[in-house]
């Protein structure tokens, strides 16, 4: 009995604890919505854009991923969105990586989830940038506006998506 006992207690004690372990539950059940297969229509700087979108659970569904591809033959425009929660902050982080190349996947983004919301900012030195994913239950869509300080105290649009899945 004492053999078996040993490998469980030894676990136990060098788990993390629970809480460290996995994200708050409201805001984990939100990140997980993003999973799927999406399409995003909106526009960039003024331009229509169509984007496909997948969302996954990936890292030990410690990130929910999303792996946009501009629909355009060719391919202009390509991204990896890494999602997690930090548990021992309360706070949720993006690294969004694209075709720009390293230098742009930094800073990463901090936010929260309020309500519905998921709201991320991105102190970049040439000014913040702030991500707002809006997610409607109803229809089971969301909605991605990004947009960049205006260097006033406000913010001016850079894209807008809605979200829809496929």
């Amino acid at each position: 009995m004492r053999r078996f006992l040993l490998p469980i207690v030894c676990a136990a004690l060098l788990a993390p604890p629970l809480a460290a372990q996995h994200p708050a539950a409201a805001t984990d059940s939100l990140l997980g919505r993003l999973v799927g297969r999406w399409t995003l229509r909106g526009q960039v700087q003024g331009d229509s854009v169509t984007y496909d979108m997948t969302g996954a659970r990936e890292l030990g569904g410690r990130f929910v991923v999303l792996k946009m591809k501009d629909a355009a033959v060719p391919s202009q425009y390509e991204a990896h969105v890494y999602l997690g929660a930090d548990s021992a902050s309360a706070q949720l982080l993006v690294h969004w990586m694209d075709v720009f190349g390293a230098g742009w996947s930094v800073p990463h983004g901090i936010g929260r989830a309020r309500g519905d919301t998921l709201v991320f900012t991105f102190a970049y030195a040439s000014g913040n940038f702030r991500d707002t994913f809006t997610y409607d239950r109803r229809s089971d869509r969301w909605h991605f506006r990004l947009e960049s300080a205006d260097g006033a105290g406000g913010w001016k649009p850079f894209a807008e998506y809605h979200v829809r899945r496929r």
